[in-house]
């Protein structure tokens, strides 16, 4: 019984510091449907109905991610439904290995992630047509091709990109 006393105090002990920390109310009992903004509830409109059943954490992402939208310009939001269509397209193998390569670039030091950005906007501007061939190499390489190709391209900060 003292154990299960314990455990009740330890739960209760959480409680009271979630409930205490900044935004742990919020946190602990939801997010009231009628608290959201129009634009929110707006946004959010697929889920009002089962609103109540979601976990307040979801429930608090949602309305985070309801927030950003309202944000984005109309260029944005194209572009994030563009993305949003594309990934419900994927297989879940895909999806976890979208998720899985994520998680490898946001390992990688800053300076590495710039590059890797900086490369994909170069190739991003290139004609479809170019960008079409590049893929076709890319697929047709060996990895030994593949890893000469990669050293051979490593750029130096400020250096441009490559052009073929």
């Amino acid at each position: 019984m003292a154990e299960r006393h314990r455990v009740t105090g330890a739960a209760g002990l959480l409680l009271a510091m979630a409930l205490l920390l900044p935004g742990g109310a919020a946190w602990a009992a939801g997010v009231p449907w009628d608290s959201l903004g129009p634009g929110e509830q707006k946004v959010l409109k697929p889920f009002q109905k089962r609103w109540d059943n979601l976990p307040p954490e979801r429930q608090e992402r949602l309305r985070k991610g309801a927030e950003r939208w309202q944000k984005l310009s109309p260029e944005q939001r194209a572009l994030v439904k563009r993305r949003f269509s594309q990934w419900r397209k994927m297989t879940p193998e895909q999806r976890r290995e979208l998720r899985r390569r994520y998680q490898a670039y946001k390992r990688l030091p800053p300076e590495k992630q710039r590059r890797i950005r900086e490369q994909y906007q170069w190739y991003s501007r290139q004609p479809p047509e170019e960008r079409r061939k590049w893929r076709e190499r890319w697929r047709k390489a060996t990895p030994e091709q593949r890893q000469r190709f990669r050293q051979e391209h490593r750029r130096r900060p400020g250096q441009q990109a490559p052009r073929r």
